[in-house]
């Protein structure tokens, strides 16, 4: 797990932290999955890519006893890797959705630095745990949008 170094960037260290639970991150197409038994599924979706930007949605879902998938969380991620830098862009839960791009100038750094520490440390958190996102395959891309991360 990458250390928190006094002198780098809160943003450097995400990076590296997705790196490590997301090895293939940059070859990922479409989707990823890691399953750890006794936490629950990994789910990661490519939103977009252009050669300067990789946006990715990392969630763990849960199954409402009424079916509802319940995200815990679902968070919103921009890659930049040419720069080795990526950072919080938003997240949601069952109590709501924050996005830093829906919040007034002033009030976007401080979301955007509650985002990332929330993420480094969430990042951390499933190092800890052995989770690894590989890609789904092309028959399993499909499924992934019907099978419920559990």
């Amino acid at each position: 797990m990458a250390k928190a170094d006094s002198t780098e960037k809160v943003e450097h260290l995400i990076y590296r932290r997705l790196l490590d639970v997301i090895p293939d991150l940059m070859s990922i197409e479409t989707a990823g999955r890691s399953h750890v038994d006794g936490y629950m599924d990994l789910g990661l979706d490519v939103l977009s890519r252009t050669p300067e930007k990789l946006v990715i949605a990392l969630s763990h879902y849960y199954a409402h006893p009424s079916g509802d998938m319940i995200p815990d969380p679902d968070m919103e991620i921009a890659i930049y890797p040419a720069r080795e830098w990526a950072e919080a862009m938003a997240y949601q839960d069952c109590f709501g959705y924050q996005s830093v791009s829906q919040v007034r100038p002033a009030a976007s750094e401080r979301l955007r630095t509650s985002l990332n520490a929330f993420l480094l440390s969430w990042l951390g958190n499933l190092i800890e745990q052995g989770h690894h996102c590989l890609p789904l395959g092309k028959g399993a891309a499909a499924q992934h949008d019907n099978v419920a991360l559990s």
